[in-house]
Order: C-alpha cells, then structure tokens, then sequence
C-alpha cells in the first residue's frame, strides 16, 4: 500500500516504511466519526466486596490473529490509560516493544487500596495485602479468561501506586515479570517499604526488572536513594534494576516519560537490527526465537516486520524477493488486509497484473470486513490498476 515513496540521501528506508505504517493506520474515511481505543468492562469482586472496572487495549493485530500478548497491569487506569496505551502502541508499531495488552485498573478507594499499612489516624488504611489478593486470585485470571494473554506480566504504577508496586515486588515477587514504579511514595508509614527492603529482598530472583523514576521532588530523594542503596548493596541475582531521577519533571509529569522509557528498559533487546533484517526471514525468525526463550513467552514476529524487508526488496527492485517475503506474511496474518495490499503492489511492480488485481481485491474484501481504516485506499489501489475512476 505505499505508493510514491521517494527517498532522499541517508534517510533509513526501514524507519520511513515504519513510520508510515504507523501513520497511515489512522486515516479514517469521510463516514468514520469515532476512534475507539478500549473498553471498559465491570465485574464483581467477592474478595474486595464491590464492583470493579477495568479499561482495555487490545493491539492492532488482535482481531486477525490467533497469537497471545503479555499484559501491562496500570494502577490509577482511569488517569493513565489514554496516554500509556497510545505510549504502547507507538513503539510497539516502531517495532521495539511486543505489542501488549493493556488493563487500566480504575480507582475505587486508591489511598485504601495501595497502603500496605494501616496508620493511626488516617483513615481507611493498610488494604494493600487485600488488593494484591484481588489482583491475584480474581483480577489477572479474570483478564487471562476474556483474552489471549502470555504469562508476561508488567505492573505501573505511579505516586501510591508506586508504594503499591514496591509492596507487590517484597511480599509477591513472583506474580510480576516487571515493574515501572514512578515516584513512589515509598516513606509512607515512617519508611515502612525501605526498611522492609532491607529484609524481605530476596537473594535470587526469576529475570525480574524494576524500573524506578522521580521527578524533581526533593522529599522523596532520601527514600528513593536509600531503597536504590539497597537493592544494589544486595545486588539480588535475576534482578535488573535501574532508578532514573527527571529533572525536568515534576510529580504530574513525570508518567508519561517513565513509562516511556521503563518500557524500553524493559525490552531492550526487542528491537531487529537493519543487519538482521536484512538477513532474510530466516534471521528474523531466529532473533525472535532468542527473545522467547529469554521472556519464557511466545513470540512471533509482527506482521510489520516482514513487511519491512518485502519493501526493502522492493526498495532494491527485487521484486521476486519482496513476493516471497509477502506471501510469507500473507500465510502468517491471513486475516490482515495490509500484507495482501503489499503482496499485491510487489506483483504490480513485477507486470503480474493479474496476481496484482486478485492480492488488492483481497485486501478491500477484508478491510471491508472489518471495517478498516484504510479501506479507501484498498479501494483506490485496486480502481486504479482495473483502469476504474
């Protein structure tokens, strides 16, 4: 689907292609009005004893594959979930990240809810083992029931959210894989979690990263440092940890960098190399199969990915290569529109008109299908090359 694509001197051919995609995945035609990124969804909890609501983000190719995602848990989701699921979309696209399912957990009492402790004279206090059990025995098996979920599971939170996530990481470490804790309020109760750090961190640990932020906030440098202090004195094996002061951003602020970053941190080695690209499908293969033994999850490689070194090929006039590559991904997301729109251009490019036609009159009857966003230019590639106005 991309057409007339010029390229200047030293642009990166696989950066251009991917921000394309990424671009033109949210065109919407003239009767489109509304643009859904989630949904919210209620249940009853018997351990907590009330309702609670969940938002949620499915990535672009859960409605035509089969595949499963791993799950990022955020805390105050009715504050956070617009802008760290566009967060997990954007780099997921870009390819360095897995495309994630994303829970946003909505508040009822949040101060109840992510205190580990109850304290004398505050109210409604010390319900964290309680929420954590909700977490645990209702919440994720809830999520993992209704959706494709891989065992991979990253827990955000912010402010009380992130003394909530500190608590998890010391009395549950084994229920998340990973952990963006953003200006956590850690000396609450008279720096409860600090000291508990110093006794409950473990000595071994299963591949677990905690990624730790502040912003310019004076009054939590000491606790902050002092927990940091502690996990490297210990230096626990399995243990990837990394605290990271903004000082640029305050404690509003901070989020949406920490997010940012705490997910690139988390899967720095995600991202293909143009070397292994460039390599073929086979090297492809493998880089992803590395990974997966790695996060202990299944991991197979994005449609956009294969359709980075089809336009490659295409790019180096190969057009026999670029046809081999898109009937590849054609046979991997058989229920995409895109990777038949691509394998149809590889073909047009070739003079097979006649496979070029059958490829586009695919990807419109898909996207019709399902309503896609690019629809109108399915259409307009399949028009043209019928000699249709």
């Amino acid at each position: 689907m991309y057409k007339n694509i010029i390229l200047k001197k030293g642009i990166n051919l696989t950066l251009l292609i991917i921000l394309f995609t990424l671009y033109s995945g949210i065109r919407l035609k003239a009767e489109d009005s509304r643009i859904t990124i989630g949904e919210r969804v209620s249940f009853t909890s018997e351990i907590l004893q009330e309702d609670r609501s969940i938002l949620v983000y499915l990535p672009q190719s859960y409605g035509f594959t089969d595949q499963s995602y791993p799950v990022l848990y955020l805390l105050d989701g009715d504050y956070h979930f617009h802008h760290a699921s566009g967060i997990v979309q954007y780099l997921s696209a870009l390819g360095l990240i897995p495309e994630i399912i994303v829970i946003g957990v909505v508040n009822v009492n949040r101060t109840r809810d992510f205190s580990p402790t109850q304290v004398s004279g505050l109210a409604e206090t010390g319900g964290a083992p309680k929420f954590l059990k909700f977490m645990e025995k209702e919440l994720i098996p809830f999520v993992d029931r209704n959706y494709r979920t891989l065992p991979y599971k990253i827990l955000v939170g912010h402010s009380f959210g992130g003394t909530f996530a500190t608590y998890s990481l010391l009395t549950s470490p084994d229920l998340f894989n990973a952990y963006i804790s953003i200006s956590p309020f850690i000396m609450y109760d008279d720096n409860d979690m600090v000291k508990k750090a110093k006794k409950m961190l473990k000595s071994k640990y299963n591949n677990l990263k905690y990624y730790m932020t502040v912003g310019n906030e004076p009054t939590y440098f000491d606790a902050l440092e002092e927990f940091s202090n502690t996990i490297q004195e210990k230096s626990p094996k399995g243990f990837e940890f990394n605290y990271e002061v903004y000082k640029n951003d305050n404690h509003g602020s901070v989020p949406h960098m920490s997010i940012y970053n705490g997910l690139g941190y988390i899967f720095s080695d995600w991202k293909l190399t143009d070397e292994i690209i460039s390599k073929g499908v086979e090297a492809i293969d493998q880089h992803y199969a590395s990974i997966a033994k790695k996060y202990g999850i299944e991991v197979l490689p994005p449609e956009n990915t294969l359709n980075q070194l089809g336009y490659q090929h295409i790019n180096n006039k190969d057009y026999v290569k670029a046809i081999r590559v898109f009937e590849e991904n054609v046979k991997r997301f058989p229920k995409s529109a895109n990777v038949y729109d691509s394998l149809g251009e590889a073909y047009e490019l070739k003079g097979d008109k006649g496979k070029a036609i059958e490829n586009y009159s695919k990807a419109v009857e898909i996207a019709n299908k399902v309503k896609h966003a690019n629809t109108g230019v399915y259409e307009s590639n399949l028009k043209r090359l019928k000699g249709e106005k």
